[in-house]
């Protein structure tokens, strides 16, 4: 966290003047009180006088330029003339119970969800039978708070209080992006969700297709990083998300007296909007399509000089961005903007990085095959050979928590036991989402927990077991350092742009 400090002085006509010094990022306090101790008196520390811009910025203060652009976000949802990129957006799902609606088992997870939602249908019926005695006790003064059984929240009280009863769906078990390179099974019925967000209109059904730019909402102390997903992504999935799709679908049930049982008709809309579409093609040609905007996008919030630029104003608000002036830069960034999101959406298909090498105690060796070996710049490699399903392979490759061998050496990752990951480059640690590499998040996630207040323990072993790939989170992990190096290398050959011309 960015410490600073400030001094506050009193000018002779009593109006307050502010001094500020920048200490630095992510210091421990011991090296703060030794960085202020170096100048031996606080009158010789580098002050700078602070004035605050018209938005009330003192530091970090937002660039003009950023606000003449066009906003990301819709000012009114789901009108397609909004004079933005994307008509519709919503927050990440915010569940109030991760814990029992995430799983890296899905049995698990129905399991954990079944106990729940029986637990709360018990507490209606006594609710119901105790206010025979009291007509008047609410749900806050009867509700049973054992964690173990149940985590309540400000969603689900009221349903007590109105003796609404739930019913498990099995069809609303899905898929879910809880973090960065990290899907886990989601129960996303009804009552037990805290707020759905828009996801009920990006995700009706389970088979619905779409694409979702993520982004932070504000990237507050840590560096903007946008991530794109095609299923339900969580509330912290890259930050405080916020999420801009392709598409939006429109439910449109039945007459309520209709005699012939029609089902609900799902009708998909664009949500990329005809005010930026017009906009685009006025300035590039009508080549230009919704989807190929909607890449332009995630190139655009992948540009280190855009995101470094204006680094203040995406700690503040939703991104801003401008159709660029040059044609070739504009389908320069949608290219990579799609070539990025292939690379991100199907991360667990990409070959291991080449030279990674995995070392096991049986002498076994796999060494993955040069760059050179690679075709051009092919990001893909055949399915990955299923390995066999007994027992011993299970515990050969299962995971309990991945480390380095010793803090700041990061080119070696023990996986368990048997196996160490060697040869990672430094590059691959650059590729990072909400204030953590890539890697790291794989080497956190990916680990056997167990919460303290429901005791509920989440194995992501279960998800090799179920899937019956006794390899994934080993082979997820090399794939992802692939990921992680080409994505670099994708970021680093996007256009240079001059903003402040634009």
């Amino acid at each position: 966290m960015k410490k600073e400090l400030a001094i506050m002085t009193e000018a002779a006509n009593h109006k307050a003047e502010i001094y500020y010094y920048d200490i630095g990022d992510y210091l421990s306090r011991e090296q703060k009180l030794d960085i202020i101790a170096n100048f031996k008196s606080m009158e010789n520390l580098p002050f700078t006088r602070l004035k605050p811009n018209e938005h009330g910025d003192w530091i970090s203060q937002r660039n003009d330029k950023f606000g003449t652009w066009i906003p990301i976000e819709a000012d009114k949802k789901f009108n397609s003339q909004t004079h933005s990129y994307f008509t519709i957006h919503s927050l990440g799902v915010n569940t109030n119970r991760d814990i029992w609606v995430y799983g890296f088992s899905k049995k698990q997870t129905i399991q954990n969800m079944r106990n729940t939602i029986s637990f709360y249908n018990k507490q209606v019926k006594d609710l119901q039978e105790a206010r025979k005695k009291n007509p008047k006790l609410s749900a806050d003064d009867f509700k049973d708070n054992d964690s173990r059984k149940i985590s309540w929240c400000s969603s689900l009280v009221p349903k007590l209080n109105t003796l609404t009863e739930c019913n498990f769906q099995e069809d609303s078990v899905v898929l879910g992006n809880y973090r960065p390179f990290v899907k886990e099974h989601l129960y996303f019925g009804k009552l037990f969700i805290h707020r759905r967000g828009q996801f009920d209109n990006l995700f009706p059904t389970q088979n619905t297709k779409n694409l979702v730019i993520c982004t932070q909402s504000i990237a507050g102390k840590q560096e903007f990083t946008p991530l794109i997903t095609n299923c339900i992504a969580d509330l912290h999935f890259n930050g405080d998300t916020q999420c801009f799709p392709l598409y939006w679908y429109e439910t449109i049930e039945p007459e309520q007296n209709s005699l012939f049982g029609d089902d609900a008709q799902i009708v998909r809309h664009e949500a990329v909007s005809d005010f930026i579409l017009e906009r685009a093609q006025s300035k590039y040609g009508n080549k230009v399509q919704k989807e190929d905007i909607f890449y332009y996008v995630y190139g655009i919030l992948h540009s280190k000089s855009y995101r470094e630029t204006f680094s203040a104003d995406l700690k503040k608000m939703l991104p801003r961005i401008p159709l660029i002036s040059d044609y070739e830069k504009f389908w320069a960034f949608s290219k990579a903007g799609r070539k990025l999101a292939k690379l991100h959406l199907n991360y667990e298909q990409i070959a291991a990085y080449p030279e990674l090498t995995v070392e096991s105690l049986e002498n076994k060796e796999y060494t993955f095959a040069s760059s050179k070996d690679t075709p051009g710049d092919e990001l893909f490699v055949a399915e990955k050979p299923k390995a066999g399903a007994s027992n011993s392979e299970y515990e050969y490759y299962e995971v309990q928590q991945m480390k380095f061998p010793k803090k700041g050496q990061k080119d070696t990752i023990i996986y368990n036991h048997y196996h160490t990951v060697k040869n990672i480059p430094q590059k691959a640690y650059e590729y990072v989402v909400n204030g953590k590499s890539a890697i790291e998040w794989i080497m956190e996630r990916y680990a056997v927990t167990t919460d303290k207040k429901s005791g509920i323990t989440n194995n992501p072993n279960d998800w090799s077991r179920e899937h019956e790939k006794p390899r994934y989170i080993l082979d997820l992990l090399l794939s992802i350092v692939n990921v992680s190096v080409q994505t670099v290398d994708i970021v680093d050959a996007l256009p240079d742009v001059d903003w402040e011309k634009e």
